[in-house]
């Protein structure tokens, strides 16, 4: 059976917050003066995807990066072989694994980085962000959520 589509959340507005942080403090708020928060939802309007640039992407990096992660996975798999092989086992089997893992992980770096062509030489960080955050509330405790809110309000205000 098919998960059913994800719906709007009913209830009446208590409050808009210009950050995500904002309505979370205020939920935490809720939460601290007893209020039955289960009855809360944080809704983000206006969505929109950002993605911040973090660095130029260069040959080098790409390389220098798997390799290292190439080489950890080596070790790891090198120290499993050393640790199950009996009572011959030596610490070259770690260190094959570094060393093979560090040159696999430079080799397909290396590759994924030429098939992009240079389409895309920098990094990012990208997210969905709401321009502002509704809280909504079940009508049958939606008075007493707003009187709280109130009072975060003058306390902060």
């Amino acid at each position: 059976m098919p998960a059913p589509m994800p719906e709007l959340p009913t209830g009446l507005p208590i409050g808009t917050y210009p950050t995500y942080a904002k309505a979370q403090e205020a939920v935490d708020y809720l939460s601290d003066n007893h209020f039955a928060v289960e009855n809360v939802t944080i809704v983000g309007s206006d969505l929109r995807l950002v993605e911040r640039v973090t660095g130029r992407l260069t040959r080098g990096r790409v390389v220098g990066t798997v390799a290292g992660s190439g080489s950890l996975w080596g070790l790891f798999m090198g120290t499993l072989v050393m640790l199950f092989s009996g009572e011959d086992a030596t610490l070259l089997a770690p260190l094959v694994g570094l060393v093979v893992g560090a040159v696999v992980g430079a080799l397909t770096g290396l590759m994924g980085y030429a098939a992009t062509g240079g389409k895309r030489d920098f990094t990012s960080n990208s997210g969905v962000v709401a321009t502002s955050y509704e809280l909504v509330c079940q009508p049958k405790v939606a008075e007493e959520a707003r009187n709280l809110l109130g009072r975060l309000a003058l306390r902060d205000g």
